[in-house]
């Protein structure tokens, strides 16, 4: 006899045996018991959640001869008939391949005459979203006012693409991913009963890569199985045939990100690739890695949310105190862009590749996240008693004599005042990069030579009293008003307004900007 996959072999065949939607089984139940059945139902969900098993058991329940408190005896001709999809009074029609007006038209002919044995013709229309709005107009008047014998149980995974008038007509029942407790245990169970000795750690990461699906664990489960037929299936085992990386390699990734180390992270992407790990897996794992490390940091209870072994929980604990919350925001997003990116590409190392350097490398954005990440990078570098210097060193060409700039009058009080009243035209004329490190900066005068830019904000003013952006200011400065004037960088103190401390100037700037 040939081989049945396991999501076949052990297909529920009464509703206790269903896992997970009990919200669903006790509902019908209760109908069936009660003999309040409806006439048009609606199962939505994503795949192999049970929409089709359970429309299934439905059926035979509503023709069982014998049902036991709402769930089908399985021994009656009805319900073996079903079984062995032998029986006239379930028609399955999958809308994917039928989905024209002729089809439906088939339907509401059929649906005239009464069922040769049984009490119901029950009709199971899967991925009922593919059928044309023809074929939907043509089953409207059927849905709403069937023979009193028909029942019809739409199945669907994007119940958005229905139109109305049909989802008013029927009873919708949402079917929820599956957690993966109640998939692990299903599958240690199914293991016992074939007799396959399989590592807890195995059946719980099988498990998780279903993503709530029964049916993708049970396929995942019979791959691994069939790869190593006759041995123990342990977690490295599964590991190898999906594909997938071990949470070690993880962690030594993050250390090298937030290490600044882009060589360490290629080398480690290389480790990765020869094994014969997938790419897509992977950045998928390492988001998923980095959001566990986000809600370690920022919840008091994150092992609720996080199914992890209590080792790996502290080890978790530990490795967030590395990073910052926004730092691992930043990781987040420049992941999931990749993911996007990996979607249509064929080059997925080199975007991988690009993307590991973009995590290490900060300076390479100039948004707030990467400000914060490369505060958080020195303060690393800073902790490990790394020498911090500027690793880019400008080259002059042996042909290329740099002009001796003019010396300048040096500045009085009164055109400090000047230029702090044309701050507006200043700062609109700066590159976009300065711009946005000087945007919380406000002007005044101390009654020296020197131009006094206060801040407000703690990480901005950190971010612009940098050598290049006050040579920046100045450089621009000395090209509008011709006086050679000093940038004074300061915090304004906690409690004291700006416009305390600058009443006068205030008055005479006008720092209603439009930024070309």
């Amino acid at each position: 006899m040939s081989y049945t996959a396991l999501y076949r072999k052990f297909r529920p065949d009464v509703f206790d045996e269903v896992k997970g939607q009990d919200h669903i089984v006790t509902t019908l139940k209760n109908q069936i018991k009660a003999d309040r059945i409806g006439h048009a139902y609606l199962f939505c969900g994503t795949r192999g959640t049970g929409k089709t098993t359970i429309a299934k058991l439905f059926a035979k329940a509503v023709n069982c001869e014998h049902p036991v408190e709402g769930s089908p005896c399985g021994e009656c001709k009805s319900c073996k008939d079903i079984a062995a999809s032998a029986s006239m009074n379930v028609i399955e029609i999958d809308a994917a391949s039928n989905n024209g007006v002729d089809n439906i038209r088939e339907i509401r002919d059929e649906v005239q005459y009464s069922p040769a044995q049984g009490k119901y013709k029950v009709y199971i229309i899967d991925e009922v979203h593919m059928l044309s709005i023809g074929a939907f107009n043509a089953l409207l008047k059927t849905l709403e006012e069937p023979p009193s014998y028909v029942i019809f149980i739409l199945a669907t995974t994007e119940a958005q693409k229905i139109p109305i008038t049909i989802l008013s007509r029927c009873q919708r029942y949402d079917f929820k991913r599956i957690t993966v407790d109640t998939i692990a245990d299903r599958l240690t169970d199914l293991a016992g009963r074939e007799g396959l000795e399989v590592e807890e750690k195995a059946i719980r990461y099988i498990a998780k890569s279903a993503d709530g699906s029964m049916r993708d664990s049970l396929s995942l489960l019979d791959q691994c199985i069939a790869f190593y037929l006759g041995e123990k299936l342990t977690y490295d085992h599964v590991l190898e045939v999906l594909g997938a990386v071990d949470t070690e390699v993880f962690s030594k990734m993050i250390r090298s990100i937030v290490a600044g180390d882009s060589l360490g992270c290629i080398r480690l992407l290389e480790e990765i690739i020869i094994q014969g790990r997938d790419l897509t897996q992977f950045v998928s794992d390492f988001t998923w890695y980095l959001r566990n490390l986000l809600l370690v940091k920022t919840s008091a209870d994150a092992s609720s949310m996080i199914d992890v072994s209590q080792e790996r929980m502290a080890a978790l604990k530990e490795e967030s105190k590395s990073v910052e919350e926004e730092v691992l925001i930043r990781y987040i997003r420049v992941l999931s862009e990749l993911l996007n990116q990996m979607k249509y590409a064929t080059g997925k190392r080199v975007l991988v590749e690009v993307a590991l350097i973009k995590l290490t490398r900060p300076a390479m954005e100039n948004n707030l996240e990467a400000l914060v990440n490369r505060i958080a990078a020195l303060e690393y570098k800073m902790d490990k008693g790394i020498v911090v210097t500027n690793s880019v060193t400008p080259t002059v060409s042996a042909n290329t004599v740099e002009k001796p700039k003019p010396k300048l009058e040096v500045a009085v009080p009164e055109d400090i005042a000047k230029v702090a009243e044309s701050w507006g035209k200043i700062f609109a004329s700066l590159d976009g990069k300065t711009r946005g490190a000087l945007r919380d900066a406000r002007p005044g005068s101390d009654g020296g030579t020197s131009l006094s830019l206060v801040f407000s904000d703690e990480t901005l003013y950190d971010f612009a009293n940098r050598d290049e952006v006050i040579k920046a200011v100045e450089d621009k400065i000395a090209e509008v008003s011709g006086k050679d004037i000093k940038i004074n960088m300061s915090l304004l103190q906690k409690g004291v307004d700006f416009g305390d401390q600058f009443a006068d100037i205030l008055k005479k700037i006008n720092f209603e900007v439009t930024e070309e």
